[in-house]
């Protein structure tokens, strides 16, 4: 994840899987899938986990060699055995845990781990449906249309130190992060941007990377259509060698 971090350069997509959704079957053919189609990292984790973590980074890590990120949506799914682990602090809201609260608690299991680390600006937008991150973090995302307040919540992000920010539509979002939204957060920090949640077709990965986002991140489109992996895959190359 360094080339992620060290330079907004570089378009990068990312697949992120639940471990709650995963069973062999489907695992294999969308990690085969993946890896045909270059996909730069394999995203493990969720809102809500009642499967093992541990098992999901093996299973992926036995059947492919694309990078594994920790997404991590509550204390049980820390892991060691992810090649990355996101630090999120859900700067959006103002739950205390999920700013603070919970990184004190984690602090002593990542201390031997901190060269995974990467600390994310985690930005919950409302994009037209009350999400399970907003009911399982009791915070509010930021309404869509209000730019200035998710601008200067990234800065602010940027300014505390916090390597990456993640503009997030949340599970389910009935449609993705407005364009715009994105064009008016990459104009104001210099860290990498990633972007997810709500994006079912090429138009909007295409719009992402074009507005500015440096990560594009696919989890409920890809478990509808299979293709947007490819798809996706294919604006990235394109946007990459344009």
């Amino acid at each position: 994840m360094k080339r992620l971090i060290s330079s907004s350069s570089k378009k990068s997509l990312a697949l992120l899987i639940d471990p709650d959704k995963a069973d062999g079957k489907s695992l294999d053919k969308i990690l085969a899938m993946a890896s045909k189609n270059g996909v730069d990292y394999i995203f493990a984790g969720g809102s809500i986990t009642f499967n093992s973590i541990d098992n999901l980074i093996d299973s992926i890590k036995d059947r492919c060699s694309i990078p594994v990120v920790l997404f991590p949506g509550n204390l049980l799914q820390l892991s060691s055995r992810a090649d990355s682990i996101m630090l999120l602090s859900l700067i959006s809201g103002r739950n205390p845990e999920l700013l603070i609260g919970n990184h004190v608690l984690a602090a002593p299991f990542l201390k031997d781990i901190r060269e995974k680390l990467i600390p994310v600006g985690y930005i919950l937008i409302n994009c037209g449906s009350k999400t399970s991150v907003e009911y399982m973090s009791q915070t509010e995302a930021i309404p869509s249309d209000k730019t200035d307040i998710v601008v200067a919540t990234a800065m602010a992000g940027e300014m505390l130190g916090l390597k990456m920010i993640y503009l997030e539509g949340g599970s389910g979002a009935l449609k993705p992060v407005p364009p715009e939204l994105i064009r008016n957060v990459r104009k104001n920090i210099t860290i990498p941007l990633a972007v997810g949640g709500g994006i079912r077709n090429g138009l909007q990965i295409e719009e992402a990377y074009s507005e500015g986002a440096d990560l594009v991140i696919l989890g409920n489109g890809v478990e509808r259509n299979p293709g947007l992996i490819e798809e996706g895959c294919r604006i990235r190359n394109t946007i990459r060698n344009s």
